[in-house]
């Protein structure tokens, strides 16, 4: 995704059942994606039980997925304007079919937390990709972006109900499940993807950015594993403080390395456009507040208050119903009145969701959680369009390509350190003190609610002006 949005004149148009089949396969591959990225979680519980691990390992068997799919979402976008969208989407499907079988087989959390890691790089190669496939394959612009709409929500939509259907699997099968159900839906997304996905490449392809790429990666992993490890290791000992100075050092050696590149990885004067940088910071925040939701509600339903994860899985219903119901509702509200509105409709609601768990304890009533799930959910539903419709506005649509990559890349590293705190804040503690332990979370999801807020209410000034 790395490409300019207008799709290069190559081949002939397709017809319009084509063009259509072409966005389901595609958008079957990203609901796996999204889904992958929150399937997990109401697992969390049974698969410590089952290896004998606590909340650390835990934590990686999530974040190993997150950290690499988001260090590797651009560069795989450029490998496929290169090689081409087609051969490397189908490459991205069978590295994430075979490791999802890895998961599924996996002896020790050591296995499952590297395969995990292989399903992110296989799963790189397919949101970036299977975004490029569909702008080539829609040539008319309003037909583009309804798909790109339909695109969008199923990708929210299957993240909201990750933890539904990871419950509902465990209901009757062990943990294993939650990797074995990846299998046939990979084969069927390579055979359509060979049937009916044309192949395409860019006009000009992007030059591989190693140096950036690695430096990327470094400085994701870096943040994530010592947000992880901190409360094991002691945030001041002399590990954590190496880490941190890392850290610091492959940030400004990536910043220093990007801004001599003719053709950088990640092109940093897109973050002189305000508007832009408050995009990315609003889709880090969204996706931070998701997942502390996520992993909180988990483990404290199950851990906490001794539910089964098929319980656990449909608390988070109202969390999927209104982020269905919302993600298309925002994409009009965005192309009639812009983005400004449902982003601060997302905001208020997500911070309301958060504030009604900040007093959580043991005898909480289920109708005030359901009530904070559903809020959520739709300031979830709601973020989406309205941030990527930010951060692509003003921008030539030569660069729009590589804003939506950099926005994607910042939602997953917002997964991984919504993980990474939510693990951090409950990390050691008894069944009985989750509630309270989990209370600064819930002030957390609230915080990252009224940053949206203030990321719309900037937006409006900088129209203003």
């Amino acid at each position: 995704m790395t490409t300019t949005m207008q799709p290069p004149p190559i081949q002939a148009e397709l017809s319009t059942g084509r063009r259509w089949t072409v966005l389901a396969v595609c958008c079957l591959s990203m609901f796996l994606v999204g889904l992958d990225t929150t399937i997990v979680n109401v697992g969390l519980p049974e698969i410590g039980r089952a290896l004998g691990v606590g909340t650390r390992s835990l934590e990686w068997t999530v974040d190993a997925y997150t950290v690499v799919l988001a260090g590797l979402l651009i560069t795989s976008g450029a490998m496929a304007d290169r090689f081409g969208r087609r051969r490397v989407f189908q490459a991205g499907l069978a590295v994430f079919g075979a490791a999802s079988l890895a998961c599924a087989l996996a002896p020790s959390v050591g296995v499952l937390v590297a395969a995990r890691a292989a399903q992110g790089v296989g799963a790189s190669m397919l949101g970036p990709v299977a975004l490029a496939i569909v702008v080539n394959a829609m040539p008319d612009p309003k037909e583009r972006a309804r798909a790109i709409g339909v695109w969008a929500s199923v990708f929210g939509l299957s993240m909201a109900v990750g933890p539904v259907a990871g419950g509902a699997l465990l209901a009757g099968l062990d943990w294993r499940a939650l990797f074995w159900i990846n299998a046939p839906v990979v084969v069927a997304a390579l055979v359509l993807t060979a049937v009916f996905v044309p192949e395409s490449r860019a006009a000009r392809a992007r030059r591989l950015d190693l140096p950036g790429q690695a430096l990327l990666t470094v400085v994701i992993a870096l943040t994530v594993g010592v947000l992880i490890e901190g409360p094991h290791i002691g945030w001041t000992s002399p590990p954590a403080l190496a880490a941190y100075a890392a850290a610091v050092l492959a940030a400004a050696a990536f910043a220093a390395v990007e801004s001599r590149r003719r053709e950088p990885l990640m092109d940093l004067a897109l973050y002189r456009h305000p508007a832009f940088s408050g995009a990315v910071l609003g889709a880090v925040a969204v996706f931070v507040a998701l997942n502390v939701t996520l992993l909180l509600t988990t483990l404290y339903l199950q851990d906490g208050r001794g539910w089964t994860p098929l319980a656990a899985g449909l608390a988070t219903l109202p969390m999927a119903a209104g982020a269905t119901v919302c993600a298309p509702w925002s994409g009009r509200l965005v192309g009639r009145t812009g983005p400004r509105r449902p982003l601060v409709l997302a905001g208020a609601f997500m911070a309301a969701g958060g504030l009604c768990l900040v007093g959580l304890d043991q005898e909480t009533g289920v109708p005030l959680m359901l009530t904070a799930y559903a809020l959520i959910g739709i300031g979830f539903g709601f973020a989406n369009a309205p941030l990527t419709n930010t951060a692509v506005s003003g921008l030539p649509p030569a660069r729009a390509g590589v804003a939506g990559a950099i926005t994607s890349t910042a939602r997953q590293f917002g997964s991984a350190i919504g993980i990474a705190v939510a693990g951090g804040l409950v990390a050691g503690t008894d069944p009985a003190g989750l509630a309270r332990a989990s209370r600064p979370g819930w002030l957390l999801v609230a915080a990252c609610g009224l940053l949206l807020v203030l990321v719309a209410q900037a937006g409006r000034r900088q129209d203003a002006a």
